[in-house]
């Protein structure tokens, strides 16, 4: 494993495991547990994701010393505001049953977010956060961001897979020392990521997966990699990215599978936003 170091000298693991799209308790619990016995140390979960209580019983019963552990969750839609962002992350540490967060990120820019962002940088100071940051921010946005807040993002989690790469993102976050993190890093199954000639091509000389071919190749340009699945066969395999590196005529091979744009979800559309401000994560 490797390790970057964000911008307020906080060490982040490059690879962890994301829980997203797994509500059921008892199976969340003990997907984390696989995890982190399969080496995993960084845990991304959300407010939304409604399983943060599961986390954190895995976190209390996996035996690694909290201080080898890096959790992350986010602020939901519902509390972007200064008051009920404050309430949000006390919300959070009781249901995860810590006493800080490693990192806690707005999950989308909707809403109070910048009143939001003003109680996590207090929360920061305070010491129950030890590193904050965004999701889902395009370039300007996270360039508003960055010019209007006291503490510059540590993190920036967005859409980055092979066929949405975003350079132009990337070219910012490196422009303000922004990390870039990358939800969705199989592009959610689609394209035939798990069996696409290019990347099995590639695999094949490595002795490795397309899956596992893809995940280096973010790795490589720089991106925290959070891949998610309840197989411990899986996780394992997708740890298994450390023993090898792309040249860069095959990083340059994958790049030309860019299509430019996200066919997972499309932030810029009313209909979409009005939804996110509709689901309600808590009364």
């Amino acid at each position: 494993m490797e390790y970057v170091t964000l911008n307020n000298g906080v060490k982040m693991p490059m690879e962890g495991f994301g829980v997203y799209q797994v509500p059921d308790q008892a199976q969340c619990e003990q997907a984390v547990l696989d995890a982190i016995a399969s080496g995993y140390r960084l845990i991304d979960t959300a407010a939304a994701y409604m399983n943060e209580e599961a986390v954190g019983k895995a976190i209390a019963k996996c035996g690694v010393p909290r201080e080898e552990l890096f959790i992350t969750t986010k602020l939901w839609v519902q509390d972007a505001s200064y008051e009920a962002a404050k309430k949000a992350i006390q919300l959070s540490l009781g249901k995860l049953g810590l006493d800080y967060l490693d990192l806690y990120l707005i999950h989308q820019p909707m809403g109070d977010y910048i009143g939001a962002y003003r109680a996590m940088e207090e929360a920061c100071r305070e010491g129950k956060l030890r590193a904050i940051g965004v999701c889902n921010c395009y370039p300007h946005v996270l360039a508003d961001i960055c010019e209007t807040v006291d503490i510059v993002p540590a993190v920036n989690q967005v859409e980055l897979h092979p066929f949405f790469q975003q350079e132009n993102a990337l070219a910012l976050m490196k422009e303000y020392g922004v990390q870039p993190e990358a939800w969705g890093p199989f592009a959610e199954g689609n394209h035939g990521i798990f069996t696409h000639p290019v990347l099995t091509e590639i695999g094949k000389k490595y002795g490795k997966s397309a899956a596992q071919v893809a995940l280096r190749w973010n790795i490589q340009r720089g991106v925290v990699v959070i891949p998610k699945s309840v197989h411990k066969e899986r996780m394992e395999q997708n740890m298994d990215i450390w023993d090898f590196s792309l040249t860069e005529d095959e990083m340059k091979k994958i790049s030309e599978m860019d299509l430019g744009h996200s066919e997972i979800v499309n932030h810029f559309a009313p209909e979409f936003v009005r939804m996110l401000h509709g689901l309600k994560v808590h009364d």
